[in-house]
Order: C-alpha cells, then structure tokens, then sequence
C-alpha cells in the first residue's frame, strides 16, 4: 500500500472512532497529515542534498536517511532544537574530558559531538537496540567509532562512572529525566554540567521539580520551546510557507523546555566571551507558564 494510501485510511479510521466529532479527533488528524507532508519535504530533500547536515554546529556530518525516533528534516537541515545552538556551540568551546549522551537515539547528538570535540571521549546510552546499532553505524560512517561507545540503560549509579572527570551530560529520555536525576543527591551531581530536556508535556512539574533539586549545586537556566527562524536551503525559496514550517516542525506533542545546569565549581559552559555563546543568567528562575 502506498504511503498516501496508509495516510488516508488511518485518517478515515480515526475520524470513525465516535459518532460525534471532537477537537481532539481533528487534532490528531491534522498531526497525522502534517507528518505525512513532513515526509514527503524530507523525500525531497534527501533526494537533492542526501544524508548530510546542512547547516548548525553539526554541519557536514553524515546523517541516516530514516529516522529511529521522531522527526527527521529539522536535523537534515541543521535546525533541530534551535534554542540549544549557543550552548551546543559553549560544550565544544569547554573541551570536556567526557561527555553523556543519554537517550542517544539515531546518535546526532553523540556523533556530533564526537566530531566537534576531538578531545573528548563520548558515551552514549540508549535503551533502544535499533537506536544503539544506529548510533554505532553513524559513529563509523563518520570516523569517530573508536571515540564513541554505546551501552544500552542508564541508571541513577550510573554517573559514579564519571566522577572525577570533566564530564557533560545532556539528558533526552521521553520523561524519565526526573527519577534519573532525583534518584541521585544533587551533591553527587556537582562535578557535572548538564543539558536536560523536560518532557513537560508528559507531566507539566518535570522541569520546575529539576530545577529546584539542581540549583543548590548548579547555576540552573531553563530554555524554553521557540519557532525560530531558521536558515533553509535555497531549495526552500520556491517552497509554500506551510512547507517551510512543517520543514522546521520538530513533532512536539506539547511543551519540552530544557534545564541548563552549569556545576558551581566551575563554569565552562559559561567561559567564553564569543557573541555566539550565552548569556546565563546565574538569577534566574523557573517559569511556571506551562503548569
């Protein structure tokens, strides 16, 4: 059956669901047509440029042509999880001895890093086999396997493995962040920095809950969800406006804001004067916009 096809079947079915018709049935219908318009711009796009990042700090890597999880374009093109971008670009200024990709998925981020950061030996944890062996395939394809290992969970005694060591963890793991980190004394967490996504939408306290355990031993900085204007191919120029927005459309079901957590004890995501790097506002506090 041809994807078109697929599309509007599963469209009829969940219109069939209930005899009257609800915003939520609408709702999920419309996600499930952008998804279907979300594909075809990426087809067209893998066929013009390939696998390869357009643009972003992880511009020029070889990327996968299918994605294990969640949307693809947006990391094709270099857009993906904008917001992060100067932070991204202070964690390859700082040289960490080491840095955690937990919840590693396809491996952009793990493989990305293990591109910029030469210096730095990478980690990358998933509890997904097909995410593990993609994240190891991607690691070769780019000729970074021997800097980057791949393991399947992480648990809160997990982070013992690193003590000691000038370490980064960025955290993406659909809502189990909080027992992660709150599995563990904030004390024990003071030698890292990290870099969490709070899957507010899954339970609208995570990020508020983090950033109060977080901040006695980090400077704590949450980043909220933006559509932001972002560089697109010139491919895109003759594109309809809806098709630039689902190009940059990253499949959020809801609000996702990150925590940004710079150890006290230093502040290497903090150190450089470059424009391109952030402002971290050591006062700042948790916004309750999403509750």
């Amino acid at each position: 059956m041809q994807l078109a096809e697929q599309v509007r079947s599963k469209a009829q079915s969940m219109l069939a669901e209930s005899a009257s018709m609800s915003h939520d049935q609408l709702n999920n219908v419309l996600r499930l047509f952008a998804k279907y318009r979300s594909l075809l711009i990426q087809n067209t796009l893998l066929a013009e440029f390939g696998s390869r990042v357009q643009n972003g700090p992880f511009a020029t890597m070889e990327f996968v042509t299918t994605s294990a999880e969640g949307c693809l374009i947006a990391k094709l093109i270099g857009c993906y999880e904008r917001e992060l971008h100067p932070f991204v670009e202070s964690v390859i200024a700082a040289s960490y001895e080491v840095i955690v990709n937990i919840g590693c998925a396809d491996g952009y981020y793990a493989v990305g890093f293990a591109r910029r950061c030469p210096r730095s030996k990478i980690y990358a944890f998933d509890i997904n086999p097909v995410a593990q062996n993609a994240c190891r395939e991607l690691a070769a394809r780019n000729g970074v396997a021997d800097r980057l290992e791949v393991s399947g969970l992480f648990s809160p005694d997990s982070f013992q493995m690193f003590r000691g060591k000038r370490t980064l963890a960025m955290i993406d793991i659909e809502g189990s962040e909080l027992e992660l980190i709150t599995g563990v004394p904030a004390t024990e967490l003071a030698h890292l920095d990290l870099i969490i996504e709070c899957h507010d939408c899954f339970q609208p306290s995570i990020s508020e809950r983090l950033f109060r355990h977080l901040s006695e031993s980090h400077h704590v900085q949450r980043i909220d969800n933006e559509l932001m204007a972002a560089p697109l191919p010139p491919l895109f120029k003759t594109f309809g406006h809806l098709d630039q927005l689902l190009a940059i459309w990253e499949w959020r079901v809801g609000p996702t804001p990150w925590i940004v957590a710079v150890s006290k004890a230093r502040d290497d995501l903090l150190s450089s004067d470059s424009p391109d790097n952030p402002r971290f506002d050591k006062t700042e506090r948790c916004s309750n916009d999403n509750k």
